[in-house]
């Protein structure tokens, strides 16, 4: 019950529940972890101190329908946090990018590009793609006229909207022993579906060091 109400208390103060149980969790004990036909068991004493670490990763994409695997700089930023258990979120900053584990393999590529531009068709006449019809917010700096002026700027790209919508805007990867836990053929990828742009993909690792 005094875990609980701890984990209450932190979650309440704004943490999520897994950086507050993180937080809590000074002490810990693993028994019964099995590998194989082995079965290991371990006992940790975690004296650990929370900690956040913030950065941010740019990219410049290609034209059209780009991936790119990520997955060195997010090691190495885990790395400079010294964080040994939690959590990295990693975050697209646009409603256009994607974030997506999986493998990062040429074909591959080449058939998430045709699959997903055959699911959603660049050309169908999607009604967000009437530039025109598009209203503005009530407090656009010179007005209805301004706003005019700048939405023929915006692109036709209702299609990549919706692919980002699919695959997803971000993924959390668990920490352990200071390195994250993924599977031997999982790269963390930024999908791109509207280039070539720059972009700015969040990265967040909550914990304990």
């Amino acid at each position: 019950m005094k875990m609980f109400a701890l984990l209450s208390l932190l979650v309440s103060l704004g943490l999520t529940p897994s950086a507050a149980f993180c937080c809590a969790n000074f002490h810990r004990r693993d028994v019964g972890l099995t590998t194989g036909s082995r079965t290991r068991v371990r006992s940790l004493q975690m004296g650990l101190e929370f900690m956040t670490h913030y950065e941010e990763i740019q990219l410049g994409t290609d034209h059209g329908m780009s991936v790119f695997d990520i997955t060195d700089q997010i090691e190495a930023i885990v790395a400079k946090s010294s964080c040994k258990e939690g959590t990295v979120t990693v975050l697209s900053k646009h409603s256009t990018v994607s974030v997506s584990i999986n493998e990062m393999e040429s074909r591959l590529v080449d058939d998430i590009r045709q699959y997903f531009l055959s699911l959603v068709p660049p050309h169908r006449p999607y009604l967000h793609n009437d530039i025109d019809y598009r209203v503005g917010p009530s407090d656009w700096p010179g007005g209805d006229e301004a706003w005019r002026e700048f939405r023929r700027t915006q692109p036709v790209n209702t299609h990549s909207h919706l692919i980002a919508m699919m695959l997803g805007t971000s993924e959390c990867i668990p920490i352990s022993d200071g390195a994250m836990k993924k599977g031997k053929y999982q790269s963390i990828l930024v999908v791109d579906v509207d280039g070539p742009k720059s972009r700015g993909i969040a990265v967040q690792i909550t914990g304990g060091k």
